[in-house]
């Protein structure tokens, strides 16, 4: 099985949208996700992951910048990129307006224990 990094994007930050949310909304959210994630498990391994705050982004010349739109992600370990990106297009963050995943593969270093 490959592993993969899936990193979710956010026009909205993790902290904005669970700050705005009802406890109603907050928990037909996750059971969303939790129905996503069981059904996945049967072809992949799901590691959940956590939401991300973005703090700041360093570039080459020291300037500190916050333009990132990644607010979440999680490790999917599954038999082939397209099968987890199959996995994903019916994932319920994309429900969310502005929102896109990104799906990178985690690669192992020669010679180094993974």
């Amino acid at each position: 099985m490959t592993k993969f990094m899936v990193l979710y994007n956010s026009t909205a930050s993790a902290s904005e949208v669970m700050e705005k949310a009802t406890p109603e909304e907050v928990k037909a959210s996750m059971q969303e996700w939790i129905k996503w994630r069981d059904e996945s498990s049967k072809t992949a391994k799901i590691d959940f992951g956590l939401p991300l705050q973005a703090v700041s982004k360093i570039t080459a010349d020291g300037e500190e910048v916050n333009d990132s739109q990644v607010s979440g992600y999680s490790i999917i370990e599954g038999e082939s990129a397209k099968a987890v990106s199959d996995l994903l297009k019916g994932h319920p963050h994309l429900k969310r307006p502005g929102a896109s995943i990104e799906l990178l593969e985690m690669l192992s270093i020669p010679g180094m224990d993974a």
